[in-house]
């Protein structure tokens, strides 16, 4: 039994990128719960669509790396919040375009400068040289494991 393989989760890579992520996520997420009512994935639904004004929920699961039903969810309540709307494809009436509602464009307005705040005191706390470390690894990281195809996440 000695000689079995150990696993330190500690050092491996994939568990603490997930911790450091679900750390990160569940703080931001208290800043637009607290204003707006927003689950996470009603938050990356609206962010998505806050920066590419049309999209399909296919389209925003791709994108977002969000379960479709996790995405459809979102869009009712986005909707129900009267800050979405539905468009059906004309040549195929299965496909949705969404798109925000000028409130839900408002919601998003006003969510850009607390979510640059965020970053901004997250990465202040890390030096300018660790910052570069950071931005540059990440960036090496996602290149070479998401999909070339814009380089957007899998749907899972």
């Amino acid at each position: 039994m000695a000689d079995e393989p150990i696993l330190s989760l500690e050092d491996f890579l994939p568990y603490r990128l997930n911790r450091l992520a679900e750390a990160v996520s569940r703080d931001f997420s208290k800043l637009y719960r607290e204003r707006y009512g927003l689950t996470r994935p009603e938050w990356r639904v609206l962010a998505t669509l806050g920066e590419f004004p049309t999209m399909t929920a296919t389209e925003i699961g791709t994108h977002s790396s969000m379960h479709k039903t996790k995405v459809s969810r979102a869009v009712v309540e986005l909707e129900r919040h009267g800050w979405l709307t539905r468009k059906t494809d004309d040549a195929d009436r299965r496909v949705e375009h969404l798109a925000l509602t000028k409130a839900g464009r408002g919601v998003y307005r006003e969510m850009v400068p607390v979510a640059n705040a965020f970053q901004a005191r997250l990465l202040a706390k890390l030096d300018e040289k660790q910052r570069d470390a950071v931005m540059m690894a990440l960036g090496a990281l996602e290149f070479a494991e998401l999909p070339l195809q814009g380089n957007m996440p899998a749907e899972q």
